[in-house]
């Protein structure tokens, strides 16, 4: 009678303890910014030559914020029209673009951008602190973040950067007061 008692009880105990670790609420620290009208929360970048900047510096601008990798196929479709975009429109100081590495190697990146005479700028996140306040689901990703720091586009995949659309609603963005 013992040892059945003894069984009952493990099995309570064990399904107590079931039901705590599947109905428990998850605690977590995941922002995630993925509607348009909001503005994300402080992050900071390294680039590739060890220079810190945080985004909200970047306010009174435009900023492109770009995801990719070199061992993505679909960012490396899409970066020479980002290329062709940055150099027609960074003359102007309110406007900025930010590629961000992702899960990528520095070097391997460095190499790849100096092979092919690009001169966007890259940053390193290694806290992950950015691709988590956007929510980064793949790669490539670009945000457009108005000059308040506000969201205002989302891009999931790749896009054609250069194009009149693209190139007249940048300007249009860059122009607001």
């Amino acid at each position: 009678m013992k040892k059945k008692g003894l069984i009952l009880l493990i099995i309570f105990v064990a399904a107590v303890a079931v039901f705590f670790f599947i109905f428990k609420t998850p605690q977590t620290t995941k922002v995630t910014l993925t509607e348009t009208g909001s503005a994300p929360p402080d992050f900071e970048l390294t680039d590739i030559n060890n220079n810190r900047i945080k985004i909200a510096e970047l306010k009174g601008s435009v900023v492109l914020v770009n995801f990719w990798a070199t061992w993505c196929g679909s960012c490396v479709e899409e970066i020479p029209s980002m290329e062709r975009m940055f150099r027609l429109l960074s003359g102007d100081s309110r406007f900025k673009v930010v590629t961000i590495l992702y899960k990528d190697d520095l070097q391997r990146a460095k190499d790849y951008m100096s092979q092919n005479g690009y001169t966007l700028p890259v940053y390193m996140n290694p806290d992950s602190s950015a691709e988590k306040t956007f929510g980064i689901t793949g790669i490539p990703e670009t945000f457009i973040l108005d000059k308040k720091g506000i969201l205002r586009h989302k891009v999931i995949g790749p896009e054609e950067w250069d194009t009149p659309r693209v190139l007249d609603a940048l300007r249009t963005l860059i122009n607001e007061p």
